[in-house]
């Protein structure tokens, strides 16, 4: 019989799922350092698959139980950029198959910025529906933020294609939407639900941003998102705010009132 390669080994290796399965004892005592250290590196990434299954299994938990009731359309709502100084809170609610589990898909502030867009596009390509509520500066200004916050939850889930049996809310209540929720804190981290609309929202509001940046380009928003960076605060001292901004924020209420 002839030896394979190690080529063909390692084909055969990125194919098993199982860290009892036979061939890693029969290639166990094969004497090639490269047969020996494929053998270690795909049951590495066994474990680690594993543990990853395991990490999503948890983070359906919320939606299982209601599952179980018949409750098939839960939207998880999240939302993004309550502290910045400048853009403005984006919601975000998705709808996703039962049981559905995305790679990697975690509470967005998690997530290595590298893989937003990517894990961004699954979310869209498998939810069932998803929604994205806007709310401006001038608004923020005007009512607070946890007043806007609350606003542009209700427009996401109010333009989800498919309306909702039950609501998964990252640490907020809507009294203005007539469904059953249940406000988890620190939601993102413990529902998939709850942690898919953090994505849709996050990678929704960098992308404004950046495009912010194009018209206000001395502020650095395409890296900070309006947060309130050396860079941004450097760009507020020289030319000042702008439409974007949030006046009724420190510092820049403060530089108002000085005026």
């Amino acid at each position: 019989m002839m030896t394979q390669t190690i080529k063909e080994i390692k084909d055969i290796l990125s194919a098993l799922t199982d860290l009892d399965d036979m061939k890693f004892t029969e290639w166990a005592t094969d004497s090639r350092a490269g047969v020996q250290s494929a053998i270690k590196q795909r049951q590495k990434q066994i474990l680690a698959e594993q543990a990853e299954e395991a990490r999503l299994e948890i983070m359906l938990a919320f939606e299982k139980d209601l599952y179980k009731k018949g409750i098939a359309h839960i939207a998880g709502i999240d939302e993004v950029g309550r502290g910045p100084l400048a853009g403005p809170v984006v919601a975000a609610a998705v709808i996703l198959p039962q049981n559905c589990k995305i790679k990697g898909l975690n509470d967005s502030k998690k997530i290595p910025k590298s893989k937003h867009q990517a894990i961004y596009e699954e979310i869209k390509d498998k939810a069932l529906a998803y929604g994205v509520g806007i709310v401006e500066p001038a608004v923020i200004d005007d009512i607070n933020i946890y007043q806007a916050t609350k606003i542009a939850m209700e427009q996401a889930v109010k333009v989800l294609q498919i309306e909702p049996d039950h609501l998964l809310i990252d640490a907020m209540t809507l009294e203005n939407i007539n469904l059953p929720q249940i406000s988890i804190i620190k939601g993102d981290a413990k529902s998939a639900s709850i942690a898919a609309a953090s994505v849709l929202a996050k990678v929704t509001r960098d992308k404004l941003m950046a495009d912010y940046a194009n018209t206000y380009p001395h502020y650095d928003f395409e890296h900070n998102a309006g947060y309130g960076t050396a860079k941004h605060l450097e760009g507020i001292n020289l030319h000042g705010i702008t439409p974007i901004h949030r006046k009724s924020y420190e510092p820049i209420k403060s530089m108002i009132d000085t005026k």
